[in-house]
């Protein structure tokens, strides 16, 4: 029986898994197939721009942060309080510094004066400000922007290391009554900003980089395969103008024999152009993984039914198997698990040569329990022996009803000196137990035969010999363990 419902069990979940499978394949591959039809209108008019709008707002968060700091230190009271004191302890506005950049994470963060022309910088004065020196081209530049322009952004050398590059945010600060004093501001790394969007590119599978309103490349990553300008990239030279012209808008251009989807759109704050771009076999290789992934994600869930159904099934498998090898009344097992159980724990006997013992055990004149009190109280006698039996017994050992009212115990890895000794501890337990119902008190006790198990010979041998052990306490007067030799 157990047989048949196994192969029964794999059948079914065989043909749960071909269903399930074959429905995940079809599936899928019709939506790759309908996908694929529409890719390059789906790239152009939905993906591609939901991109950059996701790109724009993590780039508000990310790189217009220090536009945002930038901003505070110009309108920062201390700030333009001490410029108008004449600029006294210095020590005060590098502390302040310092503390800007170390508080908002910059590289870099400064104050030029406009009355002193002095460089201050978070680890000190560095410099005094030259209007014939190069270097310092963009402090009277930022001086000179219109009103209507309170800050520029542009990449430079860091000042106080030669080194490294750095994107400033040069802020003009003015006093309480409008006029210019300075510039102030901070900078952000170009290496941790080229980071930012190779991770954008990374999540978002496109690529990106930045330009200035006059078509340079600003930023991008190490992998951008473009020139520095608009003007000079090959199949952009014809876009450049519609690109700087336009605040939002969508192309596609050719390049290396491939169809280049573009979306770009003017940063304002930063003032800078965002563009995204995705080739046409970007798109494909995406709804390929897409494709593979959902196969995957297909696979994983049929296993999961598959586990669930399997737990199920073993779970009803179980509880058959529970029922065909358990009594009903008492819980024990049946003769059918006994023998199972005998044959497996024989198995161990022999191969660790260790003992093993049976109790035939019988409840002393249960034919007067049932003729005063009826079956219904011989069950519930016979159900309150079982579990005395099942109390003193260890998880490894067996109880079985072998009868009406007689019980099989199974000892495993106990001689027949321990087993008496088990068999008189239960004898015991069962003589002093009062059974109340109805009103009534009931006494009964039990009689056990003891056999130990001999090498070579059969179950029924030492079944059969445990019996006459039983039947000999019988016939010495009942409530007794006899043992057989």
């Amino acid at each position: 029986m157990g047989h048949k419902v196994w192969n029964d069990k794999k059948r079914f979940i065989w043909i749960l898994t071909v269903l399930l499978l074959g429905a995940f394949v079809v599936t899928s591959g019709i939506s790759y197939q309908v996908a694929h039809d529409s890719l390059s209108e789906q790239i152009e008019e939905n993906t591609l721009p939901l991109t950059s709008d996701n790109i724009y707002s993590e780039i508000q968060h990310d790189l217009l942060k220090p536009i945002f700091i930038s901003s505070l230190m110009a309108q920062d009271t201390f700030v333009r309080d001490w410029t108008l004191e004449q600029e006294q302890t210095p020590e005060k506005l590098v502390r302040y510094l310092k503390e800007i950049q170390d508080k908002y994470g910059t590289v870099t963060s400064f104050f030029v004066s406009e009355s002193t022309r002095n460089y201050y910088h978070s680890s000190g004065v560095l410099k005094k400000i030259d209007d014939i020196d190069p270097n310092d081209a963009w402090y009277f530049r930022v001086r000179s922007l219109p009103k209507s322009e309170q800050y520029e952004v542009n990449i430079d050398q860091d000042t106080a290391n030669r080194n490294r590059t750095v994107i400033y945010v040069n802020y003009k600060v003015f006093d309480f009554d409008g006029n210019f004093i300075g510039v102030t501001g901070v900078g952000l790394a170009v290496e941790s900003v080229k980071k930012m969007i190779e991770l954008y590119q990374t999540r978002y599978n496109r690529s990106v980089y930045f330009t200035d309103r006059q078509g340079n490349i600003t930023l991008h990553s190490k992998d951008f395969a473009g020139g520095d300008t608009l003007q000079n990239t090959p199949g952009l030279e014809k876009l450049a103008t519609r690109i700087l012209t336009s605040p939002s808008a969508s192309f596609s251009y050719q390049r290396d024999g491939k169809t280049i989807f573009l979306n770009s759109r003017l940063v304002t704050d930063f003032k800078w152009y965002l563009l995204v771009e995705q080739d046409e076999t970007m798109g494909k290789q995406k709804l390929l993984t897409t494709f593979w992934a959902n196969l995957g994600m297909s696979i994983f869930v049929t296993l999961a039914i598959l586990l669930i159904a399997n737990l199920t099934l073993g779970k009803y498998q179980r509880k058959l198997e529970l029922m065909a090898s358990t009594d009903k009344l008492t819980g024990a097992a049946n003769r059918q698990a006994f023998e199972e159980y005998f044959s497996r724990s024989l198995a161990r006997s022999v191969l660790d040569s260790t003992p093993m013992s049976v109790l035939l055990v019988d409840i002393d004149h249960f034919k007067s329990v049932n003729d005063q009190h009826g079956h219904n109280i011989g069950d519930l006698v016979i159900k309150t022996v079982s579990n005395m039996l099942k109390a003193e017994l260890r998880e490894q050992d067996l109880l079985c009803r072998w009868g009406g009212e007689e019980f099989l115990i199974l000892l495993p890895n106990i001689d027949l000196s321990h087993a008496c000794e088990i068999a008189e501890l239960i004898r015991k337990s069962v003589a002093e137990r009062r059974i109340h119902v109805n009103g009534c008190e009931i006494n009964v006790t039990i009689s056990s035969g003891v056999a130990e198990y001999r090498v070579t010979e059969k179950a029924e041998d030492v079944v059969n010999r445990a019996d006459i052990a039983l039947y000999q306490a019988k016939e010495q007067g009942r409530n007794r363990v006899v043992l057989s030799y």
